[in-house]
């Protein structure tokens, strides 16, 4: 520790200013090494409370450029980083925090790169006593206050070399002409230094005031949710309340005190038996109705504890006066029988059937010998297939498997078998779940540095996948000639709609419907017949409101249905409005409808119209009045092996129960932008690879989704999910459950701490790790949505924060992860696991939410470039597996909590008698 008088002679070892003979101004740019002596116990020893950097720059570059850097020169670790984005006018700085931690703060709306001279001001207060805080100013104005110190301002370890400054080189287009140093000082001397004498105060009073009221709002919240929680435990119906409640006003308020002798006014037939009467002054009272009965005390009828669904999914309930009981477990399931009286009976005590592991009595004779542990078993449809795969982080045919360092489905080494997810990986360490390799030389595109061979590496090639040395390029597009689908016609998104190899701005008929653009109603979707039942010059196949003229197609809420006839009025909640739901009162968010009667197959009790009534039907969504079935296992001969009739067999069927749905595939998507009014940052740019089962986001953009047309009701989905950059450190996830643009689920992961650049409409705190948001905006995309998903944490309005990984681990550059999700819309079950490597590193729990019934799937990204989404699968999925969704739906009051609720008012109430 250095004391107090070493301090001084460090003092005098540095060079002040002497231009201000009354301040301690250290200039380092002429004594930088003076700063290791300062920060490794100096400031601490003379108990300083406020420290100011000034820095004088002049800059032109866009690129990223670092202004100045403190840092451990022994193992190059950053103490302080003041870096500039000229092009995105940020100022970011990086530091150690006090904790260990890396943070970071990103000030937004700085531009500095203009070639004019800038005076920059760095605030740090709190150092010892008070709150932590760093405050930046730009040219005598406040940017923005964030209520953390780094470390480097507080004391860093001794030792030489352990503390380095470096500073921004001078050149043509930069130059760092000032950088001082200015110890224990207040702020309105430190202004002088940089003629700064009308700066406003009243900045500092009204972050101050904004605080204040902020907290007081949520006292005010806080205390009237409790209140409001106290009297809604009162005022339950339960039994216990009724019971207390007829005490306290026949003992208390009357002034009937227990004891006092009186003839009996009970009698047979007075109430529903003859232990529930009770005397009272004025006659007699009847106590609530027991157990499994409900009624007023004299007339009790028995309660349907059916309804609350006691018995496990799929096992019959019977009920009984009183009471109910459940019968046996359905088949691959074990567990009791189960019998009980009343509703809080039923809601309490659960079914529960736990699913019997086939696998573990399934004997495989062809299985790999020491290779078993490495598999797994997945029970498929309805129970009837065993699909034995590869578990996470490893790869093969399910017999035998390797090491898949990358999780993208194909081993790191070639296995001892014939199936095509047995060869080698040719990308060991960038996932590519479609192996593509453009000039075949063993090494694929993903992690190939000159991908066509043609000499120019692929950052630099303007059609790094099909070789052209001599780079011509006849427009604007960024495109080469020889892979761009227009050649004369900028078309950066090179879409060809068609697949004709033509791309969509110079087709004359992108559709390849054989009518040219200038006549086709629908130019993007074929329709040969033109069919526009409301007049509004846009055809059937592609009207969002076809039966309602609507020519501009506005879709505001990016829901597909236009504005025009959009109510919004969704009585299941399945994402789809009751004017066009096919099943409108039940969840069925998939509306598969196989037999195209207009009912959908979930309120449809005849779903292929074969006559036969789908309970007594051996092929529900395959006509077959005969009903043959030859061997007898309860499934037709018209559905055997493919049950839905698709063409695609039950084993590698995705939706085996649907014939619009056969494989992963997001070829198909709906670009919806977050922050459209915004000028934060592009939008994204999204690329489909491996058949629509891979996606990669190339830029650094505003927040956005990919989200495909198919709508799920159940699901399973999983992905692998690599950031391929060590550039930045922001969001990257995926959705389920999308109805519109304000209303899904987004799991979303953020690398490091930081808050978000642009201050309004509030300021918004990103913390590193997973989340699970429920998304439910009022204003839909714009500022306010793109702040609240940057920020962790419940936003009014907006978003909801279900869960959030408690180890607080950001990912990590250039590392694959496997999730896996599982959702049952009609339940409210979520749940939500992640892999690294073969490893679980995190899992949410069973989350319990309703407020979306199904949607569609697809990738979100919000500031981060180069995220690669592989090896996607979904899977249709409604049923509950192992018994575990029921058991942990039920949501059981704290009954200590209850307790001390109902003894807290009975007090009130006695003492105010």
């Amino acid at each position: 520790m250095l004391k107090i008088s070493q301090f001084y002679n460090v003092l005098h070892k540095c060079t002040k200013n002497h231009q201000y003979p009354n301040f301690a101004v250290y200039d380092l740019l002429v004594s930088p090494n003076c700063l290791p002596d300062l920060l490794q116990g100096g400031i601490k020893a003379k108990n300083m409370d406020n420290v100011f950097i000034l820095a004088s720059l002049q800059l032109q570059n866009k690129a990223p450029t670092r202004v100045f850097r403190i840092f451990n020169a022994l193992d190059n670790t950053d103490y302080f980083d003041f870096t500039v984005q000229g092009k995105l006018n940020k100022v970011i700085l990086k530091y150690l925090k006090s904790n260990g931690k890396v943070g970071t703060t990103n000030f937004g709306k700085v531009p500095l790169t203009d070639g004019q001279q800038h005076h920059i001001l760095l605030h740090f207060s709190g150092l010892q006593q008070g709150t932590p805080t760093t405050a930046l100013y730009v040219d005598c104005r406040l940017v923005e206050r964030v209520q953390d110190v780094p470390l480097a301002f507080k004391s860093l370890p001794q030792g030489p070399k352990q503390v380095t400054l470096k500073t921004l080189p001078t050149s043509s287009q930069d130059k760092l002409s000032d950088l001082r140093l200015v110890l224990d000082e207040s702020i309105e001397n430190v202004v002088e230094l940089q003629d700064c004498s009308d700066l406003e105060q009243s900045e500092q009073m009204e972050t101050l005031q904004l605080l204040g009221e902020a907290v007081f709002s949520l006292l005010s919240v806080y205390y009237s949710a409790i209140v409001l929680l106290m009297i809604g435990y009162l005022f339950s119906s339960s039994t216990e309340n009724i019971i207390m409640l007829n005490f306290c006003r026949n003992n208390f308020k009357n002034g009937n005190w227990p004891g006092e002798k009186r003839q009996s006014k009970c009698g047979p037939g007075v109430c529903f038996k003859l232990d529930m009467c009770i005397e009272t002054a004025e006659g007699v009272e009847c106590a609530p109705c027991p157990e499994g009965y409900t009624g007023d005390g004299i007339q009790c009828e028995d309660i349907d504890e059916c309804q609350f669904n006691p018995c496990f999914s799929g096992v019959r309930c019977v009920n009984t006066a009183p009471g109910f009981r459940c019968e046996k477990c359905p088949r691959g399931f074990t567990g009791p029988e189960i019998q009980g009286v009343g509703v809080h009976y039923a809601q309490t005590n659960k079914q529960m059937c736990n699913d019997i592991d086939e696998c573990q009595i399934t004997h495989y004779t062809n299985m790999a010998s020491g290779r078993y542990s490495k598999c797994k078993c997945v029970v498929e449809r309805d129970g009837r297939y065993y699909v034995t795969v590869c578990a996470v982080g490893w790869a093969g045919n399910g017999y035998v498997c390797g090491k898949d360092t990358d999780i993208d489905a194909y081993p790191d080494i070639k296995l001892q078998c014939r199936d095509g997810t047995c060869k080698k990986d040719n990308c060991m360490f960038v996932p590519n779940s479609g192996q593509e390799d453009a000039d075949r030389d063993g090494k694929g595109d993903a992690c190939d540095e000159d991908a066509d061979s043609d000499g120019i590496f692929n950052d630099q090639d303007n059609c790094w996948l099909v070789p052209n040395i001599d780079q011509k390029n006849s427009d604007k597009d960024l495109h080469g000639d020889a892979c761009d689908n227009c050649i004369d016609v900028e078309n950066q998104d090179q879409r060809d709609t068609d697949k004709d190899g033509l791309g969509d701005a110079c087709d004359d008929d992108i559709d390849g419907d054989g009518l040219k653009n200038i006549l086709d109603n629908c130019q993007r979707v074929p329709n040969p017949d033109q069919k526009d039942k409301d007049n509004d010059g846009v055809g059937d196949e592609c009207d969002s409101c076809p039966e309602v003229p609507n020519p501009n197609q506005s879709d505001v809420d990016d829901d597909l249905v236009g504005d025009t006839c959009d109510t919004n009025i969704d009585s299941d909640g399945d994402g789809h409005q009751n004017t066009k739901d096919n099943c409108p009162t039940i969840i069925n968010s998939s509306q598969q409808d196989t037999d195209k009667d207009g009912l959908g197959d979930e309120c449809d009790d005849d779903d292929d119209n074969d006559g036969i009534l789908d309970d007594q039907d051996n092929c529900r969504l395959v006509p077959n009045p005969d009903q043959k079935d030859e061997n007898n296992d309860g499934v037709g001969d018209a559905c055997t092996g493919d049950f839905d009739k698709d063409h695609v067999i039950d084993r590698i069927d995705t939706c085996p129960e649907n014939a619009e749905i056969t494989l992963t595939d997001f070829r198909a998507y709906q670009t919806v932008v977050l922050d459209p009014e915004g000028e934060a940052q592009i939008d994204p740019n999204w690329v489909v690879l491996n058949q629509g089962m891979e996606i990669v986001q190339t830029m650094n953009s505003d927040p956005g989704l990919a989200v495909g047309y198919t709508a799920f009701s159940g699901v399973d989905f999983e992905g692998t999910f690599h950031v391929n950059t060590v550039t930045d450190d922001d969001y990257a996830g995926f959705i389920f459950g999308y109805q519109d643009s304000s209303s899904f689920y987004v799991v979303m992961w953020k690398q490091t701490e930081q808050t978000y650049w642009q201050a309004m409409p509030f300021r918004a705190v990103a913390e590193p790790g997973i989340q699970l948001k429920a998304v439910k905006s009022k204003t839909g995309p714009g500022e306010s949505l793109r702040n609240s998903l940057w920020h962790t944490g419940d936003t009014n309005d907006q978003v909801r924060l279900l869960w959030k990984d408690p180890r607080n681990v950001g990912w990590k550059d250039k590392v694959s992860y496997r999730w896996n999700l599982k959702h049952r819309p009609q339940l409210g079950y979520i749940r939500v696991k992640f892999y690294e490597g073969t490893d679980l590193v995190a899992d949410s729990g069973v989350i319990i939410d309703t407020s979306m019934r199904g949607g569609r799937l697809g990738v979100f990204c919000f500031s981060q470039e180069n995220i690669i989404w592989s090896n996607l699968r979904y899977r249709c999925n409604g049923e509950c597996s192992a018994g575990t969704i029921l058991e942990e739906q039920c949501i059981h009051i704290n009954f200590s909590v209850y307790l001390h609720v109902h003894f807290f008012f009975f007090y009130i109430y006695r003492h105010n008698s």
